[in-house]
């Protein structure tokens, strides 16, 4: 880590005021870290044989991030690959948002995604909450959890008399942008109402560079909930959610047309893109001494997107793709206390999730005469799973054991513009399990270990897509492909005190059939790609193996009343196991440094330093030269919050103190051009409850 230590060296004066602090700060005291996400039902982290993560309000609040994957960024474990300010997508332990699980209150977001973030359809702003599985988690939540899960808990409507309000405004000199929220309870008697909106207006941002042109968009989030309380142990529940992004722009995808001179490139963005979810929700709280607790819930969710091409010579655009991608789901779960010292849980997941896109390509040389080439017609997943989770105590031994089977099949009446009808179905089942123990020697010493068999089945796109992507490559279609396999074993050791927690783990996860987009030349690409395509051919392959270990660090020490240091530290080495090469891009190790603290009666301020390491372990076969080294660096973030009174709060921040001029090694973009980070900041935000 020569050169982001080097940097760091530049950083002395600013790590030297982040020390400063006060003898008159309050006392803190740390209560353990609290999921609900690790084994479906609330649960204390410390006593958890696996590796999570939580941030909540306050924390979101403090770091004022705008999405999912800005909000995790630095968080041991956990890399964001780019293609926009919008496109922030989590990576899990070296694995994309094809092998993570996104949820919003507990129902995954399911879609094709072309293009940006799924995770940017998670109405941040509103959130209460982030939960984060780190590793396979098939036995709760199915096909595609091999890298984890990642859980964005909104507000929920409480009984509590009256009315509450809880609003926020921000903003951020880098992009001029403007963000509002207000969440509004009321309840009286048996009924509960929750209202919430969010709107954010975001321009270009600045870089240290100059401005990072086609950053800026609109968001817009909406959500609601009704509960009614039929008795003291009953519950029936009605929520809708509803996301809105204009103008959204993918400077990451800016590649030449394959078709045109190199001087013609071409940039995906996105006019309009929406998600809604209703769900209806029926629960039950047991009681007496083994209670029985159940909960159900049908859901809709629609993820609307339009995914246009736009040709920067013509200023026009030359491709439009309009589709929505529909999911039906339904979850019903229950959990038994059969003994004080043993919980039993089980449940059912099923859904299914349809696509029909419709898409119109000009042709060269004019680029005037649009023509239809539906990449894929009426495709169907549906999926179903059963899983059964036993949550064991023996003294200072506790054991969770889980097994789950899945089936996922999936369908389209054609594919490439209706040139292939058959051999398009595809079915796909698995055993996923976990296996884990941690035993208390004492508070701050719990050592654990943890298996988990993990799998997940092709999408939509993987199996029937044929056409150009925002990688700049044309990808063919391949119903073929094979569902992923993982086993990941994790070794590990966790603590927590009023004054220090702590978390330190070791893991390697073998993917067997891993899925990747392979470049193809010579008659393989003309087969595949067809002739006008074959200089830019992938196509979606089931590689033999995979394998990506690593380690994480977590801890938080109060050295002071009040005064917090904080550390992170990850790093991982991933193998293309056929090829004998590192795993096409794997995230640069890195460590994290900060302090939080007390410094006057209603005055806290906070700074973190993040050093990232030279990625040059980069994959050369694979991808014939076509990823690069990336440069490490160092960032610096402060800030102090100042409490105004009881409700409200006043916070000021500076991002990237330095003004450093870098990119993430998994930021899109072709060799030089990747789309740079937002350069120095200054965040002003209110947060207030009434």
């Amino acid at each position: 880590m020569d050169q982001p230590l080097h940097a760091a060296v530049r950083h002395l004066a600013f790590v030297t005021l982040c020390a400063l602090s006060s003898a008159h700060a309050e006392e803190t005291v740390l209560l353990p870290a609290v999921t609900v996400t690790a084994k479906g039902y609330s649960t204390a982290d410390d006593g958890t044989p696996s590796s999570s993560l939580a941030v909540d309000r306050a924390e979101l609040d403090r770091r004022g991030n705008t999405n999912v994957g800005d909000v995790l960024r630095g968080e041991p474990g956990i890399a964001v690959a780019s293609d926009s300010a919008q496109g922030q997508n989590p990576v899990i332990r070296g694995l994309g948002r094809d092998s993570i699980v996104l949820l919003v209150d507990g129902m995954r977001l399911n879609s094709a995604q072309p293009a940006g973030a799924i995770a940017s359809f998670m109405s941040l702003g509103l959130a209460e909450r982030v939960e984060v599985v780190r590793g396979g988690a098939s036995v709760l939540y199915g096909t595609g959890a091999l890298g984890g899960a990642i859980n964005v808990m909104l507000p929920q409507a409480r009984f509590v008399e009256g009315v509450g309000i809880r609003a926020g405004a921000s903003f951020d000199s880098a992009s001029e942008g403007v963000r509002g929220t207000a969440v509004v309870n009321a309840s009286s008697g048996d009924h509960a109402l929750m209202l919430g909106g969010s709107i954010a207006r975001i321009g270009d941002y600045d870089t240290p560079d100059g401005k990072a042109a086609r950053t800026g968009y609109d968001s817009d989030a909406l959500i609601g909930q009704y509960r009614f309380r039929i008795d003291g142990q009953q519950q029936l529940r009605l929520s809708a959610q509803m996301h809105r992004d204009e103008d959204v722009w993918y400077p990451g995808s800016t590649r030449p047309h394959a078709s045109s001179p190199a001087s013609r490139s071409t940039t995906v963005r996105s006019p309009e893109q929406e998600r809604s979810l209703f769900e209806l929700g029926y629960s039950l709280q047991g009681r007496g001494e083994t209670p029985v607790n159940l909960d159900l819930r049908v859901y809709r969710q629609d993820m609307q997107r339009q995914i246009f091409a736009y040709a920067n010579w013509l200023g026009r655009d030359i491709t439009t793709t309009r589709v929505t991608f529909e999911t039906d789901g339904l979850d019903l779960k229950a959990d038994w206390l059969v003994h004080p010292q043993h919980l039993l849980s089980a449940g059912v997941n099923a859904w299914e999730m349809r696509g029909d896109p419709d898409r119109r390509m000009a042709a060269a040389p004019t680029f005037s005469t649009f023509v239809s080439n539906v990449p894929f017609d009426h495709a169907r997943i549906r999926a179903i799973g059963v899983y059964v989770q036993d949550d064991m105590k023996f003294g200072a031994l506790n054991v969770l054991a889980g097994l789950r089977y899945d089936r996922v099949k999936s369908d389209a009446n054609s594919m490439s513009n209706g040139a292939r009808t058959t051999g398009l179905d595809g079915e796909d089942s698995a055993v996923s399990g976990s296996l884990g123990a941690i035993y208390q020697v004492s508070s701050l010493l719990r050592p654990y270990a943890h298996y988990a068999r993990a799998f997940r089945a092709p999408g939509m796109r993987e199996r029937y897509e044929s056409g150009l992507r925002a990688d700049g490559y044309f990808y063919a279609g391949s119903p073929e492909v094979e569902a992923e396999k993982a086993d990941q074993f994790e070794l590990g050791i966790k603590g927590s005190s009023e004054d220090f927690v702590y978390t330190l783990s070791a893991y390697h996860n073998r993917i067997d059939n891993y899925l990747t987009g392979r470049i193809l030349s010579g008659a393989e690409a003309i087969t595949a790609c067809g002739g006008p395509n074959a200089a830019s051919c992938k196509k979606t392959v089931n590689l033999g193996s995979a394998t990506i270990r690593g380690v994480e660090a977590s801890a938080r020490w109060q050295f002071a009343r009040g005064h917090w240091l904080n550390v992170g530290f990850s790093a991982l080495r991933g193998d293309n196991d056929d090829l004998d090469e590192p795993l096409f891009q794997m995230p640069a190790d890195e460590v994290s440094l900060g302090w939080a603290g007390q410094v006057l009666a209603n005055v806290r301020a906070d700074c973190t330093l993040r050093l990232v390491d030279r990625q040059d372990r980069v994959a050369t076969v694979f991808t014939r030269g076509a990823e690069d080294e990336t440069a490490g660096f160092v960032t610096a973030d402060a800030g102090f919050t100042v409490a105004l009174d009881r409700k409200q709060s006043l916070r000021v921040a500076v991002r990237n103190f330095a003004d450093k001029t870098y990119h993430e090694h998994l930021a899109d973009g072709l060799s030089g051009q990747e789309l740079r980070a937002v350069g120095r900041s200054l965040q002003l935000s209110w947060r207030g409850t009434f």
